[in-house]
């Protein structure tokens, strides 16, 4: 499989969520949720035009290119024009609301002179591997790509005219296949469409349709009759029908005033804002709530640990965002759903888990994913005020307090031979030489020890936790003695810990000299994260001075001459040197904190200034360019610039 880092733009619904490059070529096909299963190696279309070979859509030295979104949808256009032969290709990708299939909508016009006659051409490969071979096969001119776990259907209301299941890349340049099997073990194989003879002006039309299916979920028959239903669709009236949808959850998700297009500037920013609504559907697990980070961008892990997945530090923020675009129910299922069943029985959650809430591959633990869901849990009570919704995470919560009790016991040393549970999660983590949890990473994962930023985090979860019981006990006052009186131990307990967090930190984490805060316990270097102190996490006043200094110390080391923020000092991940659309809005969120918001405007502008032209936001941002550099539609991002507003 090729490297391909760049989806530019992303479509979905369903259970479909796919990505594109800017010219139109059909990157990742997800399903059935949108980090598991990842389908396609490639998908490749072109066109045979009289006598040519084959001329590939999506990259063509005479191609010109024009891509956008239907405003307000996930209906992906790509306007293609050959101007060698003159032919106008408008290219549609959008997702049924009805079935798990993309129809792909492909509207040919001769702005020529001369007669054309096109043959439309399809290069498919699906991923494979020794433990899950693909294979291929027609019948009832349907392209049947299949493995153990999943079949793509491809086929059209137009008959299959040649095909070839084996072999295709010796002769698919020429624009000519033919293959006489119906059955084949590659797991590339390519169709050839007669469009026909277009005469100049004339304009012809061609629907495809990619139907997934879970091969343990849908017999053969079911198969069948489903691929006759979808041939009957009119995909003219079934588009219509998407964006009309797509353009609906726009209107009942927008939450601030929009700004006047009358400019460039208030264009874009107003795109980012409803790309970010109709991009957050589309990485969020129907069933679980799980948000995966991205859709996946680096399936070979050559620079980085891929993105596929939920991390459930990432989803807290994002499902704060979801609060401010009225999308309450999403957030909701996310805790009592993904966390509660993502919960060790220690009361931890791991780095990060897939969508459905099986662990995914971790490197180690990270003690803010356990401290932010209990302050997430309190977060999002305060927008829904729903007193059930906190009595069925309420344990959940308790759990994760005990194992936070741990952590901190074992940071500043303290001794509690009574408790059983802080022995029980010792022993899971007993090594040879001590019994302590190992150290936990940073939030960007990069860095053991102790942080600046971790504390906050456990500082606010403990905060919520407390509130959280303010408003249960009126309630176990009158029906539940013996709980209130577990409560009111408890919160000495969470005081006294609130207490040592402070004294911790003014031990080893406050430079006297300079009358700034640290990150860590191990170095001095310069961190975004450190703004976590004071927002969201209120552990310090943002006047304070040692907060005032530590921020003038991030503007003298991490601000870049565009005005976008790096995450910290020494970063060497993708060589370091690019802003962080997070970084950014992180400034922007401490600057209206202090109501400066003038300074807080110019973190904004930097962010609308990086989008790419359909409003996603990149996590880093090309300095020379002004644009997305990595990982375009990081969920994180687009969910700091909605509570950066």
């Amino acid at each position: 499989m090729r490297n391909k880092y760049y989806n530019d733009a992303i479509i979905g619904g369903k259970s479909i969520t796919a990505s594109y490059t800017k010219n139109g070529e059909l990157l990742r096909l997800m399903y059935n949720t949108p980090d598991f299963r990842q389908l396609i190696d490639f998908f490749r279309t072109g066109v045979k035009v009289n006598d040519s070979c084959m001329i590939y859509l999506h990259e063509d030295r005479n191609n010109r290119y024009n891509q956008y979104y239907t405003d307000d949808t996930n209906v992906l256009n790509t306007e293609i024009e050959n101007t060698y032969f003159k032919l106008k290709i408008k290219q549609v990708d959008f997702v049924s609301l009805k079935n798990s299939v993309l129809i792909k909508r492909y509207i040919f016009t001769n702005n020529n002179t001369i007669d054309l006659n096109i043959n439309f051409l399809i290069h498919s490969k699906l991923l494979s591997n020794s433990n899950n071979m693909v294979g291929g096969k027609l019948e009832n001119n349907v392209l049947l790509q299949y493995c153990h776990n999943n079949t793509l259907c491809m086929f059209s209301k137009n008959d299959i005219k040649t095909h070839q299941l084996n072999d295709s890349d010796n002769n698919i340049d020429t624009g000519v296949i033919h293959d006489k099997d119906y059955i084949g073990m590659s797991s590339d194989s390519s169709i050839n469409y007669e469009v026909g003879l277009l005469k100049p002006g004339e304009t012809r039309e061609l629907d495809i349709y990619l139907y997934c299916i879970d091969n343990e979920k849908t017999l053969t028959d079911e198969m069948w009759k489903n691929i006759e239903n979808i041939r009957k669709i009119d995909t003219a009236h079934e588009q219509i029908s998407v964006e009309k949808y797509w353009k609906k959850y726009v209107k009942d998700h927008i939450n601030i005033e929009l700004k006047e297009e009358n400019n460039d500037y208030n264009i874009k920013f107003n795109k980012i804002y409803k790309r970010s609504i109709l991009l957050f559907p589309l990485l969020t697990n129907k069933e679980t709530g799980g948000v995966a980070a991205a859709l996946e961008v680096d399936e070979n892990i050559t620079q980085c640990g891929r993105y596929g997945y939920c991390w459930p530090r990432d989803a807290v923020f994002i499902t704060r965002a979801f609060d401010k675009v009225n999308m309450q129910k999403e957030a909701d299922k996310f805790y009592k759903i993904f966390c509660k069943n993502t919960q060790n029985k220690n009361g931890m959650w791991e780095q990060r888990f897939y969508t459905d809430c099986r662990l995914a591959p971790c490197w180690g633990y990270q003690i803010d994913e356990t401290a932010g869901v209990i302050y997430g849990v309190y977060e999002h009570y305060k927008v829904t005020k729903d007193k059930k919704f906190l009595k069925d995470t309420l344990k959940m919560c308790e759990n994760a307090i005990k194992f936070l009790f741990v952590y901190l016991n074992n940071i500043l040393g303290i001794n509690d031979d009574e408790d059983v549970v802080k022995n029980e999660i010792e022993k899971t983590y007993h090594t040879e030489n001590r019994n302590k949890l190992p150290l936990s990473y940073d939030l960007w994962e990069m860095c053991e020890g102790v942080h600046l930023y971790s504390l906050a985090c456990i500082y606010a979860a403990f905060n919520a936790i407390l509130e959280i019981y303010e408003i249960f006990k009126p309630e176990y006052a009158e029906k539940n003695r013996l709980k209130l009186e577990s409560i009111t131990k408890q919160t000495k307990k969470i005081e006294m810990y609130k207490k040592e967090i402070y004294k911790y930190i003014d031990q080893n984490m406050y430079n006297e000299k300079t009358n700034t805060l640290n990150r860590n316990t191990n170095d001095d270097m310069t961190d975004i994260s450190l703004i976590g102190t004071v927002t969201p996490f209120k552990l310090y006043d943002p006047k304070e001075k040692r907060i005032q200094n530590t921020i003038e110390k991030i503007n003298m080391t991490l601000r870049t001459y565009t005005g976008g923020y790096l995450r910290f000092e020494g970063d060497h991940y993708r060589e370091g040197k690019s802003p962080w659309v997070i970084s950014t809005a992180w400034m922007a969120m401490y600057y209206k904190e202090i109501k400066e918001n003038k300074k807080a405007k110019e973190c904004i502008d930097f962010i609308v200034r990086s989008a790419n032209e359909h409003g996603l936001l990149g996590e880093q941002v090309d300095n020379n360019e002004m644009k997305p550099n990595w990982v375009i539609g990081l969920a994180w991002s687009h969910a700091m610039f909605i509570l950066a507003l």
